[in-house]
C-alpha cells in the first residue's frame, strides 16, 4: 500500500475521508462536503449517535452529488488531548475500516487541528499516516487458497493538506521506522522451521545494505570465549548457536562527545520447547516467537540505519534453539558462563536469562557500552503482574526506567517499572554453585528472573531490562498492530535514542 502527500483537493473517485472533532463544528473540508452532497454529512450526524469521539467512524456509502463511493467520517475527540499516538491510532483505525470496505484508493481531507490543538497541520497529516501504514501490514505469504475477495485491495492512501511537502518530510523519518517494526513483525511470524539461528543471521546480514556492519559468531569462538551458559542451551538442537552483532556507527565527529555505543541485547530463542523441562503440548506453537526481543533488536537497527541516527548504536543477539534431545541439557546441571560465575540449572525452560547472561557480559567485555537495554520474552509472570498492555523494566539506573517510560507515552508502547532488591537476589542463590536460575519459588518469578540478569551487569553500567512476553503477540487487533507479532519495542527504543542520545 502507497502512502501519498498531496496538496488538498477533491479526489473524483475512491473513498474521502474526512475528520470531525467533539465539538460538533464540522471542519473546512466536512463543510464543503456537507455543502456539495446537499447536507449529507449533517444529516449523517445527526441521525447517529457519533459526536466526533477519537477513533469513532461514520460511513456515507455513495454520497449524493458525488462520484466517489464513500465518505468516512472519523471523531477526533478533543484536539487539547491529542496525543501522537492518539493520531497514530485514528490512521490505523480508519485504514483498517477501509480495508474491510473493499476500496481501493483514498483521500484523506486533512484540515488544521481545531482549537487548543497541540500539533501543527504537517506532523498531525505524517501521524496520521503512520498510523495507517502501521495497520496496513499483513503475514500472509503461505496462504495459498486465499481468493482476491480476501485479500486487502486498498492500493493508495492519499493525505491531503495545505503544505503537503512539509508532512511528506514529517513522514520520511517514520517509514524507515515502520520498515524496522514490519521486520521485527516479519522475523516474530516467520514458523521455527524458517527461522533457526543460522537463518534468522542470513536476514540480518541483508542490512548491510543499509550501512549496518555485521558480524556472526558461531559456537567455536564462543566456546573460546568461555559462553557455557549460552551454549548449554542450545546443545540439545541440530542448530548451532550464534550471537549475531550489528553496529551502527552514525555519531557526529564531535569533540568531547561519548562516542561509545548504546547496546541493545535481545533474547532470540527461536524455537522454546523447554528442553527437558519440557512444556505442555497446548499452545507450544506460540514459542515460535520466543526470539521476539532478539527481532525487536534487528528491527531497531534497520530502523536507526534507514534513518542515519546520528548515534553509534551496537545490537546483539543471543540466538539458539531450545530442543529436548539425548544431548540436551539437564535439570542439575552446572554451566560456567563467561563471567566465570557458575549456575546451577534447576529449570531448562528458564533458558533465555542463560542465553542472556553470556550476551549481557559479552557486550561490556567489548564495547564498554553507555548503556545497556535487554529485551526478553522472558517469564510468563510479567503476564499474570501487567497482562498484555504493559511491558514490564527494571534497571539499576533511574534516569534510563524514566527516559523509557517518557518514550512508551509517547508512541503508545507502554511500559512499567517494577522492583529488584537483595530479599529478592538471596531467592537464586544455589547451594552448589553461585547461582540458580530460578527463584525459590513461583511468586515473583519476573523479578527473580531479572536479578539473575543483573548479576551480569557491571555496577557501572546503566541498564535495563525489558520482559516482553505479554506484547510481543497479539491475539486481536489493535488500531495500530493487526493480530499477530506487535514489533513492540522497535517505537519505544527508537524513541528513546532519538529523545536521549542523538544530538537535538
Amino acid at each position: 500500500m502507497r502512502i501519498a502527500f498531496a496538496a488538498q483537493s477533491l479526489p473524483s473517485k475512491g473513498a474521502l475521508v474526512v475528520g470531525l472533532d467533539e465539538s460538533g463544528k464540522l471542519s473546512a473540508s466536512a463543510a464543503d462536503l456537507d455543502k456539495k452532497t446537499g447536507g449529507a454529512i449533517r444529516r449523517a450526524v445527526a441521525a447517529s449517535r457519533f459526536k466526533g469521539k477519537k477513533g469513532e467512524i461514520r460511513d456515507i456509502l455513495a454520497p449524493p452529488k458525488l462520484n466517489n463511493s464513500r465518505i468516512l467520517i472519523v471523531g477526533l475527540g478533543n484536539p487539547k488531548d491529542l496525543s501522537e499516538a492518539d493520531v497514530e491510532d485514528v490512521g490505523g483505525g480508519v485504514l483498517a475500516k477501509l480495508q474491510e470496505s473493499g476500496e481501493k484508493d483514498a483521500g484523506w481531507l486533512v484540515d488544521p487541528l481545531g482549537k487548543g490543538g497541540a500539533m501543527d497541520l504537517a506532523d498531525f497529516a505524517a501521524h496520521l499516516a503512520f498510523g495507517a501504514h502501521l495497520r496496513s501490514y499483513s503475514f500472509d505469504k503461505y496462504r495459498t487458497k486465499d481468493g482476491n475477495d480476501k485479500k486487502p485491495k486498498l492500493a493508495k492512501v492519499s493525505f491531503l493538506c495545505d503544505g503537503a511537502a512539509a508532512a511528506r518530510r514529517a513522514y520520511q523519518d517514520m517509514d524507515k521506522v515502520a520498515a524496522g517494526v514490519f521486520l521485527t513483525r516479519d522475523l516474530v511470524s516467520e514458523p521455527a522451521n524458517v527461522i533457526f539461528p543460522a537463518s534468522f543471521a542470513e536476514r540480518a546480514k541483508t542490512l548491510t545494505d543499509l550501512g549496518l556492519k555485521v558480524q556472526v559468531l558461531g559456537e567455536k569462538e564462543m566456546t573460546k570465549l568461555g559462553m557455557g551458559a549460552l551454549l548449554g542451551v542450545g546443545q540439545g538442537s541440530q542448530h548451532d548457536s550464534k550471537i549475531l552483532v550489528m553496529r551502527w556507527d552514525g555519531a557526529p565527529d564531535a569533540k568531547g562527545e561519548d562516542k561509545r555505543p548504546v547496546a541493545f541485547v535481545g533474547k532470540g530463542v527461536t524455537f522454546d520447547t523447554g528442553g527437558i523441562s519440557i512444556k505442555p503440548a497446548g499452545g507450544m506453537e506460540d514459542m515460535k516467537w520466543d526470539m521476539g526481543g532478539a527481532g525487536v533488536v534487528a528491527g531497531l537497527m534497520c530502523a536507526l540505519a534507514s534513518r542515519k541516527a546520528k548515534v553509534n548504536v551496537v545490537g546483539l543477539c543471543g540466538l539458539v534453539e531450545n530442543m529436548p534431545s539425548g544431548t540436551a541439557q539437564r535439570p542439575g546441571d552446572v554451566v560456567t558462563s563467561m563471567s566465570g560465575q557458575t549456575i546451577e540449572v534447576i529449570n531448562t525452560d528458564a533458558e533465555g536469562r542463560l542465553v542472556l547472561a553470556d550476551v549481557l557480559w559479552y557486550t561490556q567485555e567489548k564495547y564498554n557500552p553507555r548503556a545497556i537495554v535487554d529485551l526478553a520474552t522472558l517469564t510468563g509472570a510479567i503476564i499474570i503482574s501487567l497482562g498484555h498492555e504493559h511491558a514490564g523494566i527494571f534497571g539499576n539506573d533511574d534516569s534510563l526506567c524514566e527516559e523509557l517510560t517518557a518514550a512508551g507515552k509517547a508512541v503508545g508502547e507502554h511500559v512499567w517499572r517494577l522492583p529488584l532488591g537483595p530479599e529478592y537476589d538471596k531467592q537464586i542463590d544455589s547451594p552448589i554453585a553461585d547461582m540458580k536460575n530460578v527463584g525459590s519459588g513461583r511468586a515473583g518469578g519476573s523479578i527473580t528472573a531479572a536479578q539473575f540478569l543483573q548479576r551480569f551487569i557491571r555496577n557501572d553500567t546503566p541498564w535495563v531490562h525489558i520482559d516482553i512476553a505479554g506484547v510481543a503477540w497479539s491475539s486481536k487487533d489493535k488500531p495500530t498492530v493487526p493480530k499477530g507479532g506487535t514489533g513492540f519495542g522497535v517505537r519505544l527504543l527508537d524513541r528513546l535514542v532519538r529523545d536521549n542520545y542523538e544530538p537535538q
